[in-house]
């Protein structure tokens, strides 16, 4: 059966060849890049510090949930986000980028005047506003499945690192895995239930040494590295942890900032902030309500995020 395709407007975006200077720089480092890279948008050098995030169609809700809070972190600490505008994993990466109001790259295995899924039309639109929507197909190309692969190593190969979520064992996220590490990009993965079929997929990475994700410094703190050798800005990535958790008051970053995931006495929080007790125990309350603390008995308090 052909696949359901929805025809965007003819005439949509520029060509850029290797030596044009709007080219991607880390895409042009790779094993054979693509020689035309066709554009909806526009590549900014800030997109140098991206992440890809990829996984599963068929994600379940904790993987959706899992990977909006990854993306939207990462883009509060001035990461693009990069993945291939399929259904599941990767449309909630987009649309996460694009509701906290950061930059996010799609990569079709398509023309630019082909959106597929067809259901993602408005979404592309979106994308090309706030980032960019490319391919190497040119227009008219229809998304057969021999193109996936192909357009994942573009998905690698914008990126500083790739983090899987949800993935099976012969899913394409796999491949896009697979092309990060011959690109010598770095390897995420997000463990599951050891019951759940679409955790084989990221427990295979870690077992192989893919990075292990449980929180967004796993990513950030891995990438530090990269970003000072290379020389690029790295804006909030830099700061403290609670910059990269939106709507919090400077109160409640300052006592964040003394906290981490082991269990803190509400008189230790105290004394690290130079707080009133009644002042902390305010706070408290409201950093858990916003799902950033959690209590335990005896006045013990630890960080989930």
């Amino acid at each position: 059966m052909k696949p359901s395709v929805h025809t965007a407007p003819a005439g949509k975006g520029v060509a850029l060849d290797l030596a044009d200077e709007r080219y991607p720089a880390w895409l042009r480092a790779i094993p054979s890049p693509p020689a035309v890279l066709y554009c909806d948008g526009l590549v900014e050098p800030r997109d140098r510090q991206a992440v890809a995030i990829v996984g599963a169609r068929q994600a379940t809700p904790h993987g959706l949930r899992t990977t909006e809070t990854l993306a939207r972190e990462l883009s509060g600490a001035g990461f693009t986000i990069v993945s291939g505008l399929a259904r599941g994993i990767d449309a909630a990466a987009h649309r996460a980028a694009l509701d906290a109001g950061g930059r996010t790259i799609a990569v079709l295995g398509c023309g630019l005047d082909v959106t597929y899924p067809p259901e993602h039309a408005r979404l592309r639109e979106e994308i090309a506003g706030c980032g960019a929507v490319l391919t190497e197909f040119p227009a008219g190309t229809q998304p057969k499945p021999a193109h996936f692969p192909q357009r994942n190593r573009i998905i690698s190969g914008l990126s500083l690192g790739v983090v899987v979520v949800e993935a099976a064992e012969d899913s394409g996220s796999l491949i896009t895995a697979r092309r990060a590490l011959e690109q010598g990009r770095e390897v995420f993965a997000v463990p599951g239930s050891i019951d759940a079929p679409l955790s084989r997929g990221p427990h295979g990475l870690i077992k192989q040494g893919a990075k292990l994700v449980e929180a967004v410094d796993d990513i950030v703190e891995e990438l530090l590295p990269q970003l000072d050798m290379a020389g690029m800005p790295k804006r909030r990535s830099v700061l403290s942890k609670a910059e990269a958790l939106p709507n919090l008051s400077p109160e409640e970053r300052l006592l964040l900032d003394q906290m981490d995931r082991e269990p803190l006495h509400l008189d230790d929080l105290t004394e690290r902030s130079h707080l009133t007790s009644a002042g902390v125990a305010g706070i408290l309350l409201g950093l858990e309500l916003k799902d950033v603390v959690r209590q335990l008995p005896g006045q013990r308090y630890y960080r989930l995020k």
